[in-house]
């Protein structure tokens, strides 16, 4: 799995666009040298754990050196993806946590991990995750308060703004002025959308007022350009809510249901007035557009508790490529152990992405679906057997790295 070193990223570049502040890091004159690499086009996506439940925590975690921020970055390290998502990366506006995680642990050669890493690009920007409404959210009666009851009555559950965010790191640069992000757009908005409904009464389960507020992403869903050698390919990048954490009326399942359908909404024809991204803009992708949709989207194809027809949906979406699922020697070795112990799912068990404890065992939950038009070289998911010496460094998170290797020189 070696990879070619990058240079040092430039420092930080702030953009305001739309009333939205993003982060964006960038290094003009590796352009050139990126673009004399090999055109094979390694993306992945990983959730990282990467959070803490106090405001500016991650920053001074990282500060004093963190445990499981190593061995996060020494499967970056060893996989040494061009384009990557990190998931449940805390946000903060001035993108500290990110600069911290480049200099003091992708660059320096970590323990069980390769050669330092480092990405001249990259993009972060805000999401809804511990962000107030002053909505009753849950329906206890009072809007936020403390501890969960704050975190229940955010746009999407979280204990302060930015908890569980998400990070793009890219070898190649980003197309910042046409990224197109997500965060605000209603749910009510789209159509069909599954309104949770009281099983007691048969009765929407929000108030017409606040069903008509909600935001449909639980963080944000983006659209980041990134200009590789084989030209742009859009990397659709998302972390849907997980679909339990409520009640019987599912509100949780039928929002990760309907963030997920929002890629398959993004990637059909037809007008779509009412698809509007942050700076206004609507309407979907265009139809000779190449992309990578990846992301913890928090939905298992036949097990767990995810409505299951979301994910199957925009896995055999006609414009997403089809391929054999990623796999690893480690989740086929833990998944038996769960059957063991008489915790048995229907899928393969090689295809698990993460270990979810002695309630929810393995599932496939992480996914990297490349677009039609390129060619699949190889694909795989970090999670070595118990045996191998890999494993030292393979439980920084309860979710692992998935990878895919495409051929970019394959034309739309």
């Amino acid at each position: 799995m070696s990879r070619l070193p990058l240079l040092l990223a430039a420092p930080l570049a702030l953009l305001l666009s739309a009333c939205t502040q993003v982060n964006v890091k960038g290094d003009p004159e590796a352009w050139a040298r990126a673009m004399s690499a090999d055109t094979t086009l390694r993306v992945a996506t990983y959730n990282t754990s990467l959070y803490d439940d106090e405001t500016g925590g991650l920053v001074r975690r990282l500060e004093s050196g963190d445990g499981g921020a190593r061995k996060i970055a020494a499967v970056l390290q060893r996989v040494r993806p061009d384009l990557v998502l990190l998931n449940e990366f805390d946000f903060d506006e001035q993108g500290r946590a990110a600069d911290l995680f480049q200099q003091h642990y992708l660059e320096i050669a970590q323990p069980g991990g390769g050669d330092p890493l480092r990405y001249p690009y990259r993009y972060l920007a805000p999401v809804n995750t511990g962000v107030p409404s002053g909505l009753d959210l849950d329906r206890n009666g009072t809007a936020g308060g403390e501890g969960r009851n704050r975190g229940n009555d955010a746009w999407g559950y979280g204990l302060h703004p930015g908890q569980y965010g998400m990070l793009v790191l890219s070898k190649y640069p980003i197309d910042t002025e046409q990224v197109r992000t997500f965060q605000k757009l209603k749910w009510s908005a789209m159509p069909g959308a599954r309104m949770p409904v009281d099983p007691k009464t048969d009765a929407p389960w929000y108030p017409a007022d606040i069903w008509s507020q909600l935001r449909l992403s639980s963080k944000s869903h983006w659209d980041v350009p990134v200009r590789t050698p084989s030209g742009v390919v859009h990397f659709l990048v998302s972390h849907p809510t997980p679909p339990v954490f409520d009640g019987p009326e599912d509100r949780n399942g039928a929002r990760n249901a309907d963030e997920i359908r929002l890629w398959s909404e993004y990637l059909s024809g037809g007008a779509k007035p009412w698809l509007c991204d942050d700076r206004g803009r609507c309407g979907g992708l265009a139809s000779d557009a190449r992309f990578v949709i990846a992301g913890d989207l928090n939905n298992d194809p036949v097990d767990g508790d995810g409505r299951h027809e979301a994910i199957v949906e925009l896995l055999e979406h006609p414009r997403v490529l089809r391929y054999a699922t990623p796999r690893s020697a480690g989740a086929a070795e833990k998944t038996a152990q769960y059957a063991a112990a008489g915790i048995v799912h229907r899928g393969a068990p090689e295809h698990a992405t993460g270990d979810f404890g002695p309630k929810a065992g393995t599932m496939r939950l992480d996914y990297v679906l490349p677009s039609v038009g390129f060619a699949l070289k190889d694909s795989g998911v970090f999670w070595p057997s118990s045996t191998s010496p890999d494993a030292a460094i393979a439980d920084g998170s309860d979710h692992h790295l998935v990878w895919v290797d495409l051929d970019g020189a394959v034309s739309k």
